[in-house]
């Protein structure tokens, strides 16, 4: 009989053990998904502006009342330009040009996104939005890059982080990611904030628009469109929206970027430009006079390579 039991209680070691090993191993390959975690991996950093790089002989007879300016050749990087580049100051809504690169890193333009209380409300530059609207992310980045719209900007904020906050978080480890030392957000749409300083420079601001623009053909497309309209669906309403972008449909070559103002930075602008094999990346911030002193800037640039652009409908006086 104890030999009987001996037997059962082995038996039963075995069989419980062999249990506890599918257990194990269901828990290791369980098809049931984990909670999302924001931690992804990104194609490293390898442009920034450089001076005298490939022997190119900049002037110095442009003079720019703007605070602040560089301009880039795109592809190699030469610095053509600068004028204190690595100033910090306000940048306004050119800002959203990180806001946009990270939606699109999260989240497919697909995904949709709903419009809460605090994104309808938020003022200033709007593309119209509606609390409880439902909008792709692709419509969100129009409305956020055409118009400037504040209102797109927290929704797609909250659509991908669920608040701000957490949004803006991604944004400044984004900005350390890219090799940068110069920007801090507060906000994902540039407005001032009283006792609340954010920030960043001509220079930083060059290499966050150059990557955009370099990893994501929808910023190609969306800022270099002019008029946009977004048909009504069973979730929202008719958009019709405009490209607030200067010099876009005035100055030959020029495909965005993206303008900027508040009071505490002044006018300023993000601009891509290509002409004769050429591309330009031009940056002004601060500026009393944002789309002459950009037009100024290209002319300067394209002329270091001998490429003349005719834009008669700018030199009219």
């Amino acid at each position: 009989m104890g030999r009987l039991l001996t037997v059962f209680f082995i038996s039963l070691l075995v069989f419980a053990g062999f249990l506890f090993t599918r257990v194990e191993n269901f828990s290791l390959y369980s098809p049931v998904p984990k909670a999302k975690a924001q931690v992804k991996t990104f194609d490293a950093n390898t442009w920034f502006p450089k001076e005298n790089i490939k022997g190119v002989k900049t002037q110095s007879t442009l003079r720019l009342n703007s605070n602040s300016a560089i301009l880039a050749d795109y592809d190699t990087g030469e610095v053509l330009f600068d004028k204190d580049s690595a100033h910090r100051q306000a940048i306004a809504s050119t800002q959203k040009i990180m806001t946009a690169l990270v939606g699109l890193e999260y989240a497919k333009t697909a995904d949709t996104f709903t419009v809460s209380a605090k994104a309808s409300k938020i003022g200033e530059d709007s593309m119209g939005l509606t609390e409880g609207e439902k909008l792709t992310l692709s419509d969100l980045v129009y409305g956020l890059m055409l118009p400037s719209g504040n209102d797109a900007a927290v929704t797609i904020a909250e659509g991908v982080s669920g608040t701000e906050d957490k949004f803006v978080n991604l944004m400044n480890n984004r900005v350390s990611d890219l090799g940068l030392h110069d920007t801090k957000f507060i906000n994902v749409s540039g407005l001032d904030e009283d006792g609340r300083e954010q920030y960043s420079t001509a220079y930083d601001l060059a290499v966050i628009a150059h990557y955009t623009w370099e990893h994501y053909s929808e910023i190609r497309e969306i800022t270099s469109t002019y008029h946009k309209e977004i048909p009504q669906t069973e979730t929202h309403k008719y958009f019709d929206l405009y490209n607030e972008t200067n010099l876009l449909t005035s100055y030959p070559g020029v495909h965005g970027i993206k303008p900027g103002f508040t009071w505490n930075s002044g006018l300023c602008l993000v601009t891509y430009a290509e002409n004769g094999g050429k591309k330009l990346l031009g940056v002004i911030l601060g500026s009393p006079d944002r789309r002459g002193e950009m037009k100024e800037l290209l002319d300067y640039g394209f002329g270091l390579y001998g490429i003349k652009v005719s834009h008669p409908g700018l030199d009219l006086k």
